[in-house]
């Protein structure tokens, strides 16, 4: 079994490795470049993703699908993710992961422009798109489609389902002493419930859920900033000295290099808003929209959400308190990197993204891990729900609707499965076909940036986002 691990972990490395990193970057920067920097909208997409186009073909609203894509990105990886980069990278790493996001709108942009534009409506009259379409029908390459529609349903059973059931269990025994077996029961449950109603009760609940996670979890980061006051001013300083100057990105810890603080955070900054990955461009297509561009800037602005904000906000939230326990009044930046790497290595040996979040949620008094758990909970079981509907349209796609149910029986069984056990080489596997869906998803958006820039002009730029575009039937 170490053998096989040792194998899987060399595979993630070289997928997940610079070239991977260069390619999603560099299609960031291609696209916000030819499509004339549509971050420039964002406000507009804000307006837009709570705004019903009542006249527009679809499943369900544009919030709904915002909510339900967000339910999938905004996940553990925004809490322990972030935690993680630092611990690796350093200070620094917090900067990339905000640059990263800054950019990345274009990409998730582009994704459900292209979502909306080659959608099918299906004999059930279901709207059905996403990159295996954009594949199909835009670059007439149905292998590649299938291709993608595996390692997405591949996937959704590890990082969708068996590994956030692992994080909510192994949470409820850590903080309560509650069996994994009888969470795991509860969670399975509650996951059947939503998800056997398909695709309209999964957007009902996580319309509901999102904006309350998300609130509650950014209040509570608000609260440990107004303990930190202090130390916020520092901590900014620190992140963005941290991100160009070597010194400043402390000796003490792996992250001693702007390379290394690069790689881990945008990196972390990839996995958390997924844009590039090509999943939430699935359930874009579900979208009541009059056309593609108006759900593309919807799609766009959870990645502002999701990276630019929360992501961001955890950064501040976590340095501000390591920072806490060194006066950074004292300290040029050059010391207080030093410094902050320093006091990692006293604090544990092997000091983790888990650990730094505790120590940050630590700072609010009683409420504190009760307030971290909670956001545990909910980020990791929006996910399931999220990636449930993700592989059910990779399942259709490939099997027709006959194997959805099949297979959400199937997805509900591996969330009991996760629950109880150990899941160390269920990880690798996970970050393997996530970084097999991206390659397959970013050559659609580079080979067909074309009609991206096409539909972009003509009706963002050119002043016709009112304007309605049918649905082609299959």
């Amino acid at each position: 079994m170490d053998a096989i691990n040792h194998i899987l972990d060399e595979i993630s490395s070289v997928l997940w490795g610079y070239p991977m990193i260069i390619l999603l970057v560099g299609t960031h920067l291609y696209l916000t470049i030819r499509l004339k920097f549509p971050q420039r909208k964002i406000l507009t997409a804000i307006k837009l993703s709570v705004a019903k186009d009542k006249d527009g073909d679809g499943d369900v609203s544009q919030f709904g699908a915002l909510a339900t894509a967000l339910a999938a990105t905004i996940g553990t990886g925004n809490i322990i993710g972030v935690g993680t980069a630092i611990a690796l990278g350093g200070p620094g790493a917090v900067f990339w992961c905000w640059i990263t996001g800054v950019l990345g709108i274009a990409t998730k942009y582009g994704e459900g422009l292209l979502a909306v534009k080659y959608r099918r409506v299906s004999e059930q009259g279901h709207m059905l798109g996403g990159p295996m379409y954009a594949l199909e029908y835009g670059l007439k390459a149905k292998w590649a489609g299938v291709l993608f529609a595996i390692f997405t349903a591949l996937a959704a059973f590890g990082i969708g389902s068996t590994v956030q059931a692992n994080a909510i269990t192994t949470l409820a025994t850590d903080v309560m002493g509650v069996s994994p077996w009888a969470s795991g029961v509860v969670i399975t449950l509650l996951v059947a419930l939503v998800v056997i109603g398909g695709i309209k009760s999964i957007a009902k609940v996580c319309t509901a859920l999102v904006p309350v996670m998300a609130v509650l979890y950014v209040i509570g980061c608000i609260v440990i900033l107004c303990v930190n006051s202090e130390y916020v001013w520092p901590a900014v300083r620190l992140i963005c000295t941290a991100a160009f100057t070597p010194e400043a990105a402390g000796g003490g810890f792996v992250g001693s290099t702007i390379l290394i603080a690069a790689r881990f955070g945008i990196a972390r900054g990839l996995f958390s808003n997924e844009s590039g990955l090509g999943s939430a461009p699935i359930v874009a297509a579900a979208a009541k929209t009059k056309n593609p561009v108006r759900q593309a800037l919807v799609s766009s602005s959870g990645t502002f959400w999701d990276t630019v904000i929360i992501c961001a906000i955890t950064g501040i939230v976590i340095v501000s308190s390591v920072l806490s326990y060194v006066d950074p009044k004292v300290a040029d930046d050059g010391v207080l990197g030093t410094m902050f790497g320093e006091l990692l290595e006293t604090q544990a040996a092997n000091i983790d993204g888990g650990m730094l979040t505790r120590m940050a949620f630590n700072k609010i008094p009683v409420i504190g891990a009760p307030l971290l758990m909670f956001g545990l909970f909910t980020f990791a079981f929006s996910t399931i729900l999220g990636w449930s509907l993700y592989s059910a349209r990779a399942v259709e796609y490939v099997f027709g609707y006959k194997g959805v149910k099949v297979w959400m029986w199937l997805f509900i069984v591996a969330v009991f499965a996760g629950s109880v056990i150990s899941l160390n080489t269920v990880w690798t596997f996970a970050d393997i076909f996530n970084a097999l869906m991206a390659i397959p998803n970013l050559l659609a958006l580079l080979l067909l940036s074309n009609v991206l820039v096409k539909d972009t002009n003509k009706y963002l730029w050119g002043g016709r986002l009112d304007e309605e575009e049918k649905p082609t039937m299959n």
